[in-house]
């Protein structure tokens, strides 16, 4: 497994930086560990806290102090709550949207704009029911999904961008970027046709910082490092 670091931890929950290719829960697909056993090993009093989960295959599975999830691909801030009212807490959160998220993102393209909105409500695509769409030819139950972008920097043919999703829907960013004509680096799920570029060997997304309260009532900004291959693609800019 991955190594995973924690950045901030107490008595009510941990935060760590998930690393880019672990899988935060499973799915009944994928094969390999999960988050969720390093979590069963580091903190046995953690299993029973949270919500259930029901896959698409009828497996009913535990997925201890998960408040929200990443994809296996995104690096970043997680959250996990310690006992059950600690997960209740900052779950209201998530679904109230007080909860302040910050990603940053290698995309193809030079952005005209330095700031922008992308206010697209997202279903699933035509084309594959297993990806989704901000287009128009999307299908299904349309759900609103707004982000906000801010241009941190451009280098032949590429922008770095801090990204804050308002909503919080699966792969909204990455279907977002590519409803704009700026598709994630390397993400060939949503930008198939791209080569990989930059040195990542995946999407190029990662969850740099969350801001929310605190069970004890203080508000926090929590940051994860930005891994070694965003490291990398940042030197190419001179950055």
């Amino acid at each position: 497994m991955s190594p995973i670091s924690i950045v901030f931890e107490d008595e009510d929950l941990v935060a760590i930086n998930k690393p880019a290719g672990l899988v935060v829960h499973p799915d009944g697909r994928t094969e390999g560990d999960t988050l969720m056993d390093w979590v069963r090993q580091q903190y046995p009093n953690m299993v029973g806290v949270g919500e259930s989960m029901w896959l698409q295959n009828g497996t009913s599975i535990d997925r201890p102090g998960v408040v929200h999830r990443l994809d296996r691909d995104t690096s970043g801030i997680l959250l996990l709550a310690k006992n059950q009212n600690t997960f209740t807490y900052l779950k209201v959160q998530f679904q109230q949207r007080l909860i302040e998220k910050l990603y940053h993102a290698f995309v193809w393209g030079e952005l005209k704009l330095a700031q922008g909105t992308i206010d697209k409500p997202i279903g699933r695509s035509r084309k594959d029911f297993r990806l989704w769409s901000a287009t128009a030819s999307a299908g299904g139950h349309l759900r609103p999904a707004v982000t906000r972008y801010t241009l941190l920097a451009m280098h032949q043919g590429f922008s770095y961008l801090a990204l804050e999703p308002k909503t919080g829907r699966t792969h909204q960013l990455r279907v977002h970027l590519k409803a704009i004509g700026h598709p994630i680096v390397s993400d060939t799920r949503y930008a198939p046709q791209k080569p990989p570029a930059l040195g990542f060997e995946r999407h190029a997304l990662h969850a740099q910082s969350l801001s929310f309260t605190h069970p004890q009532g203080s508000r926090m900004v929590l940051e994860a490092p930005l891994p070694e291959d965003f490291l990398y693609a940042l030197r190419q800019f001179s950055l």
